[in-house]
């Protein structure tokens, strides 16, 4: 159904602006610009500057607001109006976490983040909905779309718990694998619904088991990046110019040596699809993503974190998976 490839594709889309959104947090260091979650220091609209988080007298106070007092955060048990004096017996101290800075740069920069991923949950749903059209024909389609609406739910509360345990690595980590669990699944699901004359191509087992393992090496390649980026997040907090004043974790180096192997690996495959004659020019994307994704690291190491290059490593990076996967599904599985 045409309805159905273009709410998907459009899904895709927002959801690749997520991860887009989620690196440009990250790289700013926006990730606790809302404390709370799903709402920013209790409004569904953050505020703009510091005297809207203050306490102030014969103020109108919602049930759930933030006040920054004393560097902590307060929530307004109820509705009700302030006196001229602060009376605390009318908030409870927030317990979620101890963090308690407004910066309105990082708060509208999580804020649009966090409008990203609604608008992809929304995205989400409404595919499942145009899913029921396949459910006589082809029931995998709607299972995995209801799926995709759980597995976006999952993903919020992820996002939830992120902001909860004040940016865990551990939890980052899994926030960013499963983004891209959602996004094979879109993916497969519009491999499966596009014409199969416009998709499927004849590959021998070799080249079609060779993609699997690039697939699986850059799974790893992101998740060794994960631990690397908890070293950049010491980095940037020291404020020092250059690495070579700080200790360079192992991680590092297996993260720099590996992405020796998986652009060597990429490139054996797309001369294997050149010489098997397979028309696809998505092959040449992936080497051309790797170069600016292996660049962008180097000029990261080298150049003390230009700006925009931790967005841009991050969001090449989860392209040429998805890349990968799609290339992967094209291909058949056929002895020669």
């Amino acid at each position: 159904m045409f309805s159905f490839q273009k709410i998907a594709k459009t899904t895709l889309i927002l959801v690749y602006l997520v991860i887009v959104a989620g690196a440009v947090v990250r790289m700013t260091g926006s990730g606790m610009g809302c404390p709370d979650w799903p709402k920013c220091f209790g409004y569904y609209i953050p505020p703009t500057e510091i005297s809207q988080l203050l306490w102030k007298p014969k103020h109108d106070y919602k049930k759930g607001q933030i006040i920054i007092r004393e560097q902590a955060l307060w929530v307004a048990k109820s509705d009700f109006t302030s006196t001229t004096e602060y009376q605390p017996e009318r908030w409870q101290a927030y317990t979620k976490h101890s963090y308690a800075i407004f910066n309105p740069i990082h708060t509208w920069v999580e804020y649009i983040n966090r409008l990203f991923g609604a608008l992809s949950g929304f995205a989400t749903l409404a595919l499942a909905i145009a899913s029921f059209g396949f459910w006589k024909n082809n029931k995998k389609i709607t299972l995995l779309s209801v799926l995709l609406v759980f597995a976006m739910g999952f993903q919020a509360w992820l996002g939830a718990t992120v902001v909860y345990s004040v940016l865990n690595p551990f939890k980052i980590t899994l926030h960013m694998l499963m983004a891209l669990v959602i996004v094979t699944i879109l993916i497969y699901l519009i491999y499966k619904t596009q014409p199969k004359t416009k998709t499927q191509k004849i590959g021998s087992k070799k080249l079609r088991a060779l993609l699997i393992v690039a697939l699986i090496t850059t799974l790893i390649q992101v998740v060794l990046g994960t631990q690397v980026r908890q070293w950049v997040d010491h980095f940037s907090a020291t404020q020092i110019s250059g690495f070579k004043t700080l200790s360079v974790p192992w991680s590092f180096y297996i993260h720099r040596s590996f992405s020796a192997l998986v652009l060597f690996l990429n490139i054996y495959l797309w001369q294997m699809i050149r010489k098997e004659k397979i028309q696809t020019q998505n092959m040449n994307w992936v080497v051309a993503l790797l170069i600016i994704t292996i660049m962008s690291g180097i000029s990261m190491f080298y150049w003390d974190f230009p700006f925009g290059m931790q967005s841009l490593h991050l969001v090449t990076s989860a392209l040429i998976f998805g890349l990968q996967f799609y290339i992967t599904l094209q291909i058949k599985s056929l002895s020669k």
